[in-house]
């Protein structure tokens, strides 16, 4: 099977070149790092040292408080941060640049590519953020006995039913897996269903509640406040993590909402991927609203402009505290919803639309406590009128905003020490790696 899977993949990545490059000399795409991918590494220092492989950007935010345990609790033990997209790779060179050794692109999953990635850093153990599963390289770790640990795991019931229709070769790539701490307990049902030793998979909570409680950059904020004159006065809302046709609704709303009830307000929109910023900045000057962008040069004109662009990596964070109201997006496209819950952690105001199965369970709770208002699924054209009503209603009462900022905020302190919990079981796990690859049941040998 796996002979079948690396014969797919080869041709995978031949029948996709064409878009590969296109998307390398449009966008910057696939490009940077290719060398990386193939596995070339320089070798690390010699220190025991820790893979933490992180896809993007929310698998790179939410490794940020696991990092600074590690430094402090593992002082001897060096870091190597990887990620597989662009937009991961710049967040990391930004957040990380103190705290790792090295910053790089993960491996193609051949053999060969593994080998060498595996060869350079000859890692003490590999610690997969979420739930992204190789099997080429989860194969490599275990034939070279490095435990591999999925942590911060979560398995969305449409990934879930993806990897049940190859339920008899998953469960011989989960072999590779050393331990699972999954958000929740129904992500680790559903790991355990893929055939997975059940005393490997744990429950440890959400590294994301912590990484929303990690001190902000003040600085970036106040350079933003007073670049784009943020004041209580003209209240903000902030469109997070967008996606098509999401800032075209919003935009509309935004438009229905100053022509009525609010002529004050101002609107910032932070799409999810950066090849979409051209797009997004085309639809705001076409949308009639004065607009500014954040990567462009400063102007006196930015101070009062109504439609402003957050286009740059890593500083989304720094502004939820400016919001009056929070969008987060991805949740009226349907592609799953993102993080509710940095906004949350700094008690803001959070609307979100009706598609968030990726965060299915973290929302539901939120919903439950009163914590967040969630759409219902519409047509786009309702949700524009509901988006216009909310946001009139909610700038108008700002009592409802604060008790629901304020039981968001309780809601993530009451989930706070998964970074906590995740240290115990690494450091179990780092205490006997051997034991943990399983390699002592295999070959008796290898202990003597």
């Amino acid at each position: 099977m796996y002979f079948i899977y690396s014969l797919l993949l080869a041709v995978g990545f031949l029948v996709l070149l064409p878009r590969f490059l296109y998307d390398a000399f449009r966008h910057g795409k696939y490009v940077a790092g290719f060398r990386e991918r193939l596995g070339t590494l320089s070798p690390a220092n010699g220190q025991p040292l820790i893979w933490i492989h992180c896809v993007s950007v929310g698998e790179t935010q939410a490794a940020r408080p696991l990092v600074l345990e590690l430094k402090k609790q593992l002082p001897n033990h060096c870091i190597a941060i990887s990620t597989t997209t662009l937009t991961g790779q710049n967040l990391a060179r930004e957040i990380f640049k103190h705290d790792a050794e090295k910053i790089f692109y993960f491996p193609f999953d051949w053999r060969w590519s593994v080998r060498r990635t595996l060869k350079a850093l000859r890692p003490e153990a590999v610690l997969i953020m979420e739930t992204e599963l190789w099997p080429g390289f989860l194969r490599e770790c275990e034939r070279q006995q490095i435990p591999v640990a999925v942590l911060n795991g979560r398995l969305s019931e449409r990934s879930f039913r993806r990897y049940r229709l190859f339920r008899g070769f998953m469960s011989q790539v989960l072999r590779g897996v050393s331990l699972a701490l999954m958000q929740t307990e129904a992500d680790a049902v559903r790991l355990r269903s893929l055939g997975i030793a059940a005393e490997k998979v744990h429950v440890s909570g959400s590294l994301k509640f912590d990484a929303g409680t990690l001190p902000l950059n003040d600085a970036l904020t106040a350079e933003l406040r007073q670049r784009f004159n943020f004041t209580e006065g003209a209240p903000l809302i902030l469109a997070a993590s967008t996606h098509a046709p999401e800032e075209r609704i919003i935009v509309e709303a935004f438009r229905q909402l100053i022509a009525k009830a609010a002529p004050a307000a101002r609107l910032l929109i932070a799409p999810r991927h950066p090849e979409r910023f051209a797009e997004v900045a085309a639809l705001m000057e076409a949308s009639g609203l004065s607009s500014a962008r954040r990567s462009s040069p400063q102007k006196e004109t930015d101070k009062a402009a109504k439609v402003i662009l957050l286009d740059t990596i890593g500083e989304l964070q720094s502004v939820y505290s400016l919001a009056t109201l929070v969008f987060v997006g991805g949740s009226i496209a349907r592609t799953g919803g993102h993080n509710i819950l940095e906004p949350a952690a700094v008690g803001a105001c959070i609307l979100t639309g009706a598609h968030t199965y990726n965060f299915r369970e973290i929302v539901e709770e939120f919903v439950r406590a009163e914590a967040i208002i969630q759409l219902p699924a519409m047509p786009e054209s309702d949700t524009t009128v509901e988006l216009e009503k909310l946001f009139t209603l909610l700038l108008a009462d700002r009592d409802k905003r604060r008790a629901l900022g304020e039981r968001a905020r309780q809601l993530v302190n009451q989930n706070r020490g998964a970074t906590e919990r995740t240290m115990e079981s690494l450091k179990t796990l780092l205490a006997n790696p051997i034991a943990a690859t399983g390699a002592i049941h295999r070959n008796p040998a290898s202990t003597r």
